[in-house]
């Protein structure tokens, strides 16, 4: 139903407007419905006695009270003749503080928020009054405007304040302290909301999250209403958050047809990369990749055959015979072929080189296990060899003797890991300063203070990864371009372990090719042997059920209700722990198996965040989507960013959040101070609670996870347990089914699929 009737005058307004709002429901035969519009004080009910009652009210958004990830929101909001309510709904997503808003919903009375509006249409309204101008400025929407500043314009100006930005702001100097760079500053920014405003509206109309609208202008700026409309397949990979199933929804409602080549060719690719994103495949077998993307596209496979013809004319994606399946063929993308490739041949190479290291005599230290002394050996002797073993067994010490042996032969050592994590723990535990795999590969010049090399970090004379399990196809193929011949490569690692976040199964493919000399650990040493972490990693390692030994260090508490399990866990984490073991909340970390889910790493930190650091009056916040940062939060850089100089997996505190300038601060552990703008909080994550897989290389005194049965099967394995308990120095507490606990530990993960066993193979032949 639609209905057009005037306002009555508003503060601020020169004449009436007309407002146009439309309600639709699926069975308009069982509806009753009525609109109530309101301005100025004067209320005009439209509809018949007996029919719910819908409100239409223009407010400004002072904050933002929650964000799910569904778009649900939750806003305080202020009108003329109703200050602070509460507004929610999905229709308010996206929307920002200092916005002007006209709204149309049903009030209700909540337990915690009383009145509120449940929010069925959502419009964005210029701001015409002073006082919501100067808000709107004010809010930080427009970069360069503070509080202040925009009191200065708006009573400047006025209620012609945007227009005059708008068509004239040249005149925006005649304010005190904006000159031509801040003037020239404020126009940009005016023209970016403007046009991401916009954008929000076309995909609102094709039942898109409006959220997108911000990240689709950052990469494609003023054309992006076109791509959005002509080519949208073409956002899939180049927008965070836009992958096969947005595209393919806003290109069946823009009209492109089911059998479009472009829609099934995205759709073969899009299966490609999911196999790489969520199962760390590098290829895909031919059968499963038609069948997959033939069920996503909902089309025959003669046309995803077609496509895939296209794919490999174009160079987009690499068919060749499996190297498991005689007669099958798989698929590859381009670049996790040509990494592979590039992978076995820079590993042969290493292997085949004669050692620059120098071989001068030295004293085997007689503390050594057996087994360490023929990894000392081993290392010193082969230019690639690995060092694997469990926990207790002594890979630390190992590696610190290896290092100070190189040293004392007259060679440089380069110690390293791929995370900010792995590459303290490593320090800590030989005394020698260790570096990220990242930073080693980006250091030019002279040496920092302290470091074991003399030149660059990557042409040592030894180079030691440790937690090689982490290296994917990617990193390791960078890492071994950059080594030297005849430089000395130990790969480090528990091969119980979780293999990496990205593509590859490089330390498990290593250790299938017998002519790379290793090592494995498995004397447990006494003083490790009574700890109740070490006991129950080998428990599960050996497929069995963990329990708490006499001795501390692990604990089982069972739960079967996820959300019961969720509020024990942030109990455990803030208060319980804390109090017993006389620590900071700060030393706990909560480590879930999963992102999603009652008992998921979001939903968990997001209650973490709220008891650790609430909302405060006073303290600027900003909501980036369904999270919000505010100074003081934990965070974790989740994207390796050459320019700013960090990278995946460290971690970092919050010092500002800069509204004004919209900008976040952090300080991460090694003390760097780092800015990333608004546009680019989809790099960090919380660090409240994170996932198993993100905790790799990292080790905490006291470890909480939750093991729940809505995890699935497909999480749920013995390399997530073993890992998730190997993270603890203390203590760890899981709290979840007994049942969950005991399939966790007995299920074994599929494998990843690899080549590179067999191009190394190969390579030896």
């Amino acid at each position: 139903m639609e209905i057009r009737t005037p306002l009555p005058p508003r503060s601020g307004n020169r004449s009436n407007k007309l407002i146009a709002l439309t309600w639709s429901t699926r069975r308009q035969s069982e509806c009753r419905a009525a609109w109530v519009l309101s301005g100025g004080g004067v209320t005009r009910d439209v509809g018949k006695p007996g029919w719910a009652v819908l409100t239409a009210v223009q407010a400004t958004v002072e904050r933002l009270v929650f964000v799910a990830d569904d778009d649900y929101t939750v806003a305080r909001m202020t009108a003329d003749d109703r200050p602070g309510f509460v507004a929610s709904g999905r229709p308010l997503a996206g929307v920002q503080p200092g916005e002007t808003l006209r709204l149309a919903g049903e009030w209700e009375r909540h337990q915690r928020h009383g009145d509120r509006l449940v929010v069925k249409e959502c419009e964005r309204v210029v701001p015409s009054t002073v006082r919501a101008i100067t808000l709107y400025l004010g809010s930080g929407l427009v970069r360069g405007i503070g509080p202040r500043l925009a009191h200065a314009i708006v009573s400047h100006f006025g209620e012609e304040t945007l227009e005059v930005i708008d068509t004239e702001p040249a005149r925006l100097r005649e304010v005190i302290n904006i000159g031509a760079t801040r003037q020239a500053q404020i126009v940009a920014a005016w023209a970016e909301q403007k046009a991401i405003a916009a954008l929000m509206i076309v995909l609102q109309g094709l039942g898109i999250s409006p959220l997108l609208a911000a990240k689709i202008y950052q990469v494609y700026g003023e054309e992006s209403a076109r791509i959005l409309t002509g080519d949208p397949y073409r956002l899939i990979g180049q927008v965070r958050g836009i992958a096969f199933h947005t595209a393919d929804r806003i290109a069946l409602r823009s009209g492109v047809p089911e059998r479009d080549p472009r829609r099934i060719r995205a759709g073969v690719l899009d299966r490609l990369e999911a196999a790489a994103a969520r199962d760390g495949h590098c290829f895909v077998p031919m059968p499963v990749l038609l069948a997959a993307a033939a069920r996503l596209v909902e089309q025959d496979e003669d046309l995803i055959r077609a496509a895939i013809d296209a794919l490999t004319a174009e160079k987009r994606i690499v068919v060749e015979p499996s190297p498991a399946v005689p007669g099958q063929a798989v698929v590859y993308i381009k670049e996790q072929h040509a990494r592979e490739t590039a992978l076995a041949a820079q590993l042969a190479r290493l292997c085949r080189a004669r050692s620059t290291l120098p071989m001068r005599p030295y004293a085997e230290d007689e503390t050594l296990h057996d087994d360490q002394r023929a990894a000392v050996n081993l290392a010193l002797t082969s230019t690639v060899s690995v060092l694997t073993g469990g926990p207790g067994c002594g890979k630390s010490h190992t590696v610190r003797v290896i290092a100070a042996t190189v040293r004392a032969m007259g060679g440089t050592v380069t110690l390293t890991a791929p995370t900010g994590m792995a590459a303290k723990r490593l320090s800590e535990a030989t005394g020698l300063p260790a570096m990220t795999v990242h930073r080693m590969l980006a250091r030019r010049g002279e040496p920092e203070e302290g470091t074991l090399f003399q030149d660059s970090p990557a042409r040592a004379d030894l180079i030691v990864v440790d937690e090689a399990s982490m290296l994917d196809l990617h990193l390791a193929t960078r890492l071994t371009s950059a080594v030297p011949a005849g430089s000395h490569l130990l790969l480090v690692g528990d091969a119980d372990q979780l293999p990496s976040i990205g593509p590859g199964n490089v330390l498990d493919d290593v250790l299938r090719v017998p002519e790379i000399p290793r090592v494995r650990l498995t004397h447990v040493f006494r003083q490790a042997s009574g700890s109740g972490i070490i006991s129950a990693a080998h428990l599960i390692r050996a497929g069995e059920l963990p329990r708490p030994p006499g001795g501390g260090g692990f604990w089982f508490e069972e739960l079967d209700d996820p959300d019961a399990v969720a509020r024990r866990v942030v109990h455990l984490a803030t208060e319980a722990i804390p109090r017993k073991q006389g620590v900071d909340p700060g030393q706990v970390q909560v480590l879930c198996p999963v992102r999603k889910g009652a008992a998921g790493s979001v939903e968990i930190g997001r209650r973490l965040q709220e008891r650790l650091n609430p909302a405060r009056d006073g303290l600027p916040e900003h909501w980036a989507g369904p999270a919000v940062f505010r100074p003081g939060d934990r965070v974790m850089p989740i994207r390796n960013n050459y320019d700013k100089g960090v990278f995946n997996g460290e971690t970092a505190t919050v010092t500002e959040v800069d509204v004004p300038e919209r900008v976040v601060k952090i300080r991460t552990d090694d003390g760097r101070e780092v800015e990333y703008a608004f546009g680019e909080l989809d790099d960090l994550t919380h660090a409240y609670a994170i996932t198993v897989h993100r905790s790799q290389g990292g080790e905490y005194p006291f470890v909480v996870a939750p093991i729940v049965a809505e995890a699935g099967t497909a999480m749920l394995r013995r390399r997530l347990l073993y890992t998730l308990v190997t993270r603890a120095r203390s203590w760890v507490v899981l709290v979840g089914g007994r049942e969950a606990l005991t399939s966790a530990a007995r299920r074994l993960g599929g494998r990843r699929n690899t080549g590179l066993a067999a191009r190394l193979g190969g390579a030896f032949q």
